[in-house]
């Protein structure tokens, strides 16, 4: 608010090195996906309002998501956060899949009955979920949300967040084992 000019330059000089990165990277032949993280929210909203955000962030995401696209791969965007406000800009931008979910804001379960359609839901069995429950109650939910999309498409069944040491192992080899089961 009180120096927009350099606002605009940060965002510049970010998105422009992050463009060219994905420019390069999506090149690379052994490069199948590419993902796209940048926290947008946190747990009721986002980060910068959806106006600023429209502004300053999203011309040099879709930028990137059509470099990447240029070489035929997919996009999936890591960001935490609220993000129903925002919904149809992501879907505008042109992401593949979006993962990052959290029972506190959005149950992968009901986000992938809403969204599946505009991206692929990827992830989404929540960290604070495998934490606590116990392996049988992680190898259930897992077990159900790979049942619940068999078929249909558009998820990959995954954490909700990245995995940090403290999650349990056994929960979370409770996950893998249900799906190495369902295949």
């Amino acid at each position: 608010a009180d120096d927009p000019d350099l606002v605009e330059c940060v965002f510049e000089a970010v998105g422009e090195t992050l463009v060219r990165y994905y420019e390069i990277a999506a090149a690379h032949p052994a490069v199948g996906a590419c993902i796209d993280n940048d926290d947008w929210g946190f747990k009721t909203q986002t980060m910068l309002s959806p106006r600023q955000m429209r502004q300053y962030v999203f011309p040099w995401h879709k930028r990137i998501v059509e470099a990447c696209h240029r070489e035929g791969k997919p996009v999936i965007l890591h960001s935490c956060g609220h993000f129903e406000r925002i919904l149809d800009d992501m879907a505008a931008i042109g992401i593949d899949g979006r993962h990052s979910y959290e029972d506190v804001i959005l149950p992968v379960e009901e986000a992938y009955e809403r969204y599946r359609d505009r991206f692929a839901v990827i992830g989404g069995i929540d960290v604070d979920f495998v934490c606590r429950a116990s392996p049988d109650e992680v190898y259930m939910r897992a077990r159900a949300m790979l049942e619940r999309t068999a078929g249909r498409g558009g998820y990959a069944l995954g954490t909700g967040n990245s995995v940090p040491d403290y999650v349990p192992d056994e929960n979370y080899f409770a996950m893998i084992r249900a799906a190495l089961e369902s295949r």
